[in-house]
């Protein structure tokens, strides 16, 4: 099976998808990612000690801003108008991360899971922006889409 590259066109030159001719559905996308890291650095997370003050809530205001702006960081992306954005975070005491989730919405004729993938991104780079004072070595990982919902491939889950 041959598989052609929607962003190319047949010269092989990068060109954004020509959405005009798709139906205007509801889209939701959910896309998850994890920070590990010390579990004192954890703790301050979560108990809101850091000295640079509360790196999750700094982390959820950089997780809307980036899902927002996507178009702007990824060249071919479509500018979407958000319907909602939701960030949600989610320690695991035992194996010390912090794990983030963004569920992104949108009715358009495009998909909003780049808009899902950046904003976990930017977040997890945000705490450790937040926390790299404490511990250096924090690692950002597993970055990955959970789910899709709506437009013309219908939904998708990450098995």
């Amino acid at each position: 099976m041959t598989q052609s590259f929607t962003h190319l066109d047949d010269q092989g030159q990068a060109q954004m998808v020509d959405i005009a001719n798709k139906s205007e559905t509801r889209r939701v996308a959910r896309a998850s990612g994890r920070i590990r890291m010390q579990p004192q650095t954890l703790q301050a997370f979560l108990d809101v000690t850091l000295k640079k003050g509360d790196a999750m809530s700094v982390a959820r205001i950089a997780a809307l801003m980036a899902a927002k702006r996507t178009s702007d960081l990824i060249p071919l992306c479509h500018p979407l108008s958000l319907t909602h954005t939701q960030v949600d975070f989610i320690p695991n005491m035992e194996e010390v991360w912090l794990e983030c989730i963004v569920t992104t919405e949108t009715v358009g004729r495009t998909g909003v899971e780049m808009e899902a993938l950046t904003a976990v991104s930017v977040a997890l780079l945000t705490l450790y922006d937040m926390g790299k004072g404490l511990d250096r070595g924090m690692t950002i990982g597993d970055i990955h889409l959970l789910e899709k919902s709506g437009g013309y491939s219908g939904d998708w889950h990450n098995a």
